[in-house]
């Protein structure tokens, strides 16, 4: 299955059906008097974060989504059916934008998480609510009101603890594959990753985090270069990054890990913010004084340093100890945020109709 990460698609919600214009007729009932029913509702168009998914791929296939209209309301006080909702599964960590305004109208972030998008039309009023004193034969009811329809533009950025960073053939899909059960391709050529990869790992005390793992990137990638920006979205909503430097490449590797940092900036302060390790990689096989070189360049930037080598195992675990402490924190810190912001008398896990 293809990797998808962005879809534009259409949401029609369905049209209310029409109120129903008829009167009462039964034997020895004269002048029954109107029994127009009301019409249906038009069936809602919902979006809904599923686990299940893990790209948008089904959406190149099916761009646009009809809710139902609703029965149009019948004799005897008979109302019309409302039409059932259409929910659009999407992958969690799916942000959902108007397409025509820019609005954000969702940013799923939890499993079964559900938001409308689309509102269907209300069923018109038979002719039965429209008798008075002074008109008790109404021979007029309501046409049912059109459903709400709009553009939309969904961008999926995948949902991880920790994101890897690095040049092409810095280790990333090697690292990744070694501390989960990922299997992304491995190659000895630049760009032999050219879609992202997620890895759940296991720390000594159970404790599971997701990795992230995307291609590699290269100088002018904010601009476009290489497979530029295109993946870098993936690793925004990590809690900290994984920087490797390759300590067997070539002499200067300090200058390949300003190289990317400068990339992680130019394209988002917030992302270049966030709590990195450097971790020289390939150490079984490095170039003499290149671990310096890059101790070297984390410590003057205020970075953690780790180094490992996915061969050998050297470090890695380590690294994995490391990693799962740095994402424990950050949990604890996000829980008691949430706390603080979760506004009194909300029920926990009732999802919002709306974000944005």
């Amino acid at each position: 299955m293809m990797f998808i990460d962005q879809a534009t698609i259409r949401a029609k919600a369905g049209d209310g059906g029409r109120g129903c214009v008829a009167f009462r007729r039964e034997k020895f009932v004269p002048k029954g008097g109107p029994s127009g029913g009301d019409g249906g509702n038009g069936g809602s168009v919902w979006i809904a974060a599923s686990r299940r998914l893990n790209t948008l791929y089904h959406l190149q296939f099916h761009r646009e989504w009809k809710g139902g209209r609703g029965e149009h309301g019948m004799g005897s006080n008979c109302s019309g059916e409302s039409a059932p909702d259409v929910v659009i599964e999407l992958p969690i960590g799916s942000i959902v934008r108007d397409a025509a305004t820019g609005e954000l109208i969702a940013d799923l972030a939890h499993d079964g998480e559900r938001v409308l998008v689309a509102k269907g039309g209300r069923g018109g009023w038979g002719n039965q609510h429209f008798a008075t004193a002074t008109r008790q034969a109404p021979r007029f009811a309501q046409p049912g009101e059109p459903g709400e329809e709009r553009e939309l533009q969904v961008e999926l950025k995948l949902i991880a603890d920790v994101g890897i960073v690095g040049l092409p053939n810095a280790g990333k899909s090697t690292l990744i594959s070694v501390i989960s059960a990922a299997r992304p391709k491995i190659a000895d050529y630049p760009f032999t990753t050219l879609i992202p990869n997620l890895g759940v790992v296991t720390a000594d005390d159970d404790q599971t985090f997701v990795v992230a793992d995307i291609p590699g990137l290269i100088e002018g990638a904010h601009e476009g270069h290489g497979l530029g920006d295109q993946f870098l979205r993936h690793v925004e909503r990590c809690a900290l990054l994984l920087h490797l430097v390759d300590l067997s490449a070539d002499d200067h590797p300090d200058k390949d890990a300003e190289v990317i940092a400068r990339e992680l900036e130019l394209y988002s302060k917030t992302l270049a913010a966030k709590s990195r390790i450097v971790c020289g990689s390939k150490v079984d096989s490095a170039i003499e004084g290149n671990s310096e070189k890059v101790r070297s360049y984390a410590e003057k930037n205020g970075f953690a340093y780790a180094e490992v080598s996915a061969v050998t195992g050297a470090g890695v675990r380590d690294l994995v100890r490391t990693l799962a402490g740095l994402v424990r924190e950050h949990r604890a810190v996000e829980s008691v945020e949430e706390q603080v912001s979760s506004p009194a008398g909300t029920i926990e896990g009732e999802p919002s109709l709306h974000r944005g």
